[in-house]
């Protein structure tokens, strides 16, 4: 079973609410389609997101002539995980060398998330180093170098305020000369705009494609679930500054509603990669999106 199998489920209020709209139903009407609408447009999932969804369950209803409301649920249950199913864009790719840009606002989860999958990486026997890039923010660094000395693993880190460029620059070069599987690079959560955040985040590939060039590559994006539709404004922001190729999505332990995900995976079709499900240094798993969507219907 998996971690997130063992959390309270963060959506347990909307499975409840959509057991309670079918329980006491005889037929299917446009009165179950409504609050099954309203429900969903209340947990995080988001207007047009909710309308999308709702009318591929009215074709679906249609198409197979589903007659029972628990029938409906069953059909709503199978296109949510359509919705988020990414397939194999949902796993973190397995060539090595591999580097991994975190991305993504202070506060949200980035440097534990960066903990987190350092160490999951390294049980799957995997050699990892960590690069202390996000220099504007004070004691980012040292925050890293606490998660490298949990995870007995190097962390590559220049002064406060240093040329972020530079960092990765030194970096690559420790893992190339160590001949590291996985370098995961800190960044940047917050500079003066958006112009300045494109320009540190294009230097930044630039010199991992000059001094790395046949390293694999991924730039995951870390949202916060409780922030809500604020998750949705991030992937757009970040999305329009980089090439984003997959979501990390922090504390989903119980507090979130967690309908942003499914928004996310559907408005903006990035893949979620991680979920994190706790504070502890394991407390992170892969998405799997039967797993996801079945915490909802309490399976």
């Amino acid at each position: 079973m998996s971690l997130f199998k063992e959390k309270k489920s963060f959506f347990g209020r909307l499975g409840e609410k959509i057991a309670d709209a079918v329980m006491f139903r005889g037929e299917v009407d446009e009165d179950l389609m409504d609050e099954l609408e309203e429900i969903l447009i209340t947990s995080d999932i988001g207007m047009d997101t909710t309308m999308k969804i709702m009318e591929k369950l009215r074709e679906k209803i249609k198409d197979d002539r589903i007659g029972t409301p628990e029938a409906v649920t069953e059909a709503l249950k199978n296109i949510m995980i359509e919705v988020v199913d990414k397939g194999d864009a949902q796993k973190l790719s397995e060539e090595t060398p591999l580097v991994i840009l975190m991305i993504g606002i202070n506060g949200g989860g980035k440097t534990t998330s960066i903990g987190k999958l350092a160490h999951r990486l390294k049980s799957q026997g995997k050699t990892v180093m960590l690069a202390a890039a996000d220099t504007f923010r004070a004691a980012a660094a040292e925050q890293l170098a606490i998660w490298g000395e949990r995870n007995g693993i190097n962390v590559v880190k220049h002064q406060e305020g240093a040329d972020p460029s530079a960092v990765i620059f030194d970096a690559i070069q420790s893992a190339k000369a160590k001949k590291i599987d996985v370098l995961i690079c800190d960044t940047a959560g917050r500079l003066q705009n958006k112009k300045n955040l494109m320009n540190e985040l294009e230097k930044m590939n630039k010199v991992i494609s000059r001094e790395y060039p046949e390293a694999t590559r991924e730039t995951l994006l870390v949202l916060d679930a409780t922030t809500g539709k604020n998750a949705v404004s991030q992937a757009q922001e970040f999305g329009s500054v980089a090439d984003i190729t997959g979501i990390v999505l922090t504390k989903l332990d119980g507090t979130a509603k967690g309908g942003i995900a499914i928004t996310i995976a559907e408005e903006f079709d990035m893949p979620i990669k991680f979920i994190g499900v706790g504070e502890g240094i394991e407390d992170m798993e892969a998405f799997e999106p039967e797993h996801f969507i079945g915490g909802i219907f309490n399976e």
